[in-house]
């Protein structure tokens, strides 16, 4: 059984999501999950053996998915050895290696990783008789699937690779404006010029507001667009990739702004730096149609420890955005606020922390180009 301190809510950490596994809420069949795969507050989820190609998105609703896909499959892809290669704007269906049979009274959360969602790799997690994407209800019991729709780079990807990542959580976590309001007062969520933010002007509406950094380097560069028609991006191997294959720099106009093109894909940085403490965690949201013909960060969670140093050798580390606008031309500008984090209480803090030692990618980060490519001047 899974033993959680009662009457406590929050977000399940590393110690916790360990338990989970033991227990056999968390399984993988035949399969052992790799310690290393557990981070401070998720859980890094693996492809399975094939991968089927699909005519069309879907929810289950009142069905189970492995019945719901059977009338739209038009291929299956061995995963194995080599791979296969997921062509782009298709979708595929993958089941993952785990599965779940969480308590009554514990819930899920899926999101793409940070590298995942850099590359403009578009995922979801679905679940049996569901209605919501990446939205596990407490009590699930029974498997997960990932829907992936590469939209810039065909991509080839093999068994055991993680897209994606669950976070598990019991009671309510969730910080009110309020209380967000108090803890940064208390201990600094946001810095910039390596200075917390004063209380007064943070921006916040059921989340922290983070803007754009227009400025960029001395050149004017600012950030990266994804090349049309680029070549297969590989997963399956280790070796860096050069970025110019991929990627062509970004840089600003006079004013401080950019001029997105419609449906390409931009990777920028926030002007902020982020510090997410041991005793919370964060996700940055995806899309509010308040904004305009915008969506940002298609990536989301923020693990305890990004940005921060118990030591205040550095404050905070700055967010990398994914930005793409849809129908027309969408003029963004420098400090424009773009998207918001959430954050919800840990059920305790982790006995790990991003960062610190478990192989975390983008600590201190200055740059937006994710694991894959070699190194890149910032940002």
């Amino acid at each position: 059984m899974l033993r959680l301190p009662a009457g406590k809510s929050g977000v399940l950490p590393n110690q916790y999501l360990d338990q989970a596994i033991a227990a056999g809420v968390i399984d993988a069949g035949a399969f052992k999950i790799p310690a290393a795969n557990v981070q401070p507050a998720s859980l890094d989820l693996r492809l399975g053996e094939v991968a089927y190609r699909i005519r069309c998105s879907f929810l289950p609703d009142r069905s189970t998915v492995e019945a719901k896909v059977a009338d739209y499959i038009i291929d299956e892809l061995d995963l194995h050895r080599g791979g296969a290669v997921l062509e782009t704007n298709r979708p595929y269906l993958i089941p993952l290696k785990e599965r779940l049979a969480l308590p009554p009274e514990v819930r899920g959360r899926a999101n793409p990783k940070s590298s995942t969602g850099r590359l403009d790799v578009f995922t979801r997690v679905i679940t049996d008789r569901s209605y919501r994407f990446d939205e596990i209800a407490a009590g699930y019991e029974g498997p997960l699937y990932l829907e992936v729709v590469p939209l810039s780079f065909p991509i080839r990807v093999r068994e055991d690779l993680t897209l994606n990542q669950l976070r598990l959580s019991v009671g309510r976590s969730e910080l009110t404006d309020e209380e967000l309001r108090e803890f940064h007062g208390s201990e600094p969520l946001l810095y910039a010029g390596g200075e917390a933010v004063p209380p007064a002007q943070l921006a916040v509406a059921d989340g922290l507001f983070l803007s754009l950094d227009l400025r960029g380097d001395t050149s004017g560069r600012v950030g990266y667009r994804a090349r049309d028609h680029a070549p297969l991006l590989d997963l399956t191997h280790g070796r860096p990739l050069d970025p110019d294959t991929f990627w062509e720099a970004v840089t600003r106009e006079g004013g401080e702004r950019v001029v997105l093109t419609p449906q390409r894909f931009y990777l920028l940085l926030s002007e902020e730096s982020v510090t997410i403490p041991p005793g919370l965690a964060a996700e940055m949201t995806a899309y509010d149609p308040t904004s305009g013909e915008l969506r940002t960060h298609y990536a989301g969670f923020f693990d305890p420890g990004f940005g921060y140093d118990p030591d205040g050798v550095f404050r905070g580390s700055r967010a990398a955005l994914e930005v793409r606008a849809h129908d027309v031309p969408f003029m963004i500008e420098h400090g424009q606020r773009v998207c918001k984090l959430t954050f919800e209480r840990m059920l305790e803090e982790p006995t790990s922390l991003y960062g610190q030692g478990i192989g975390s990618n983008y600590q201190q980060q200055q740059g937006t180009l994710g694991k894959h490519f070699a190194a890149a001047a910032s940002p």
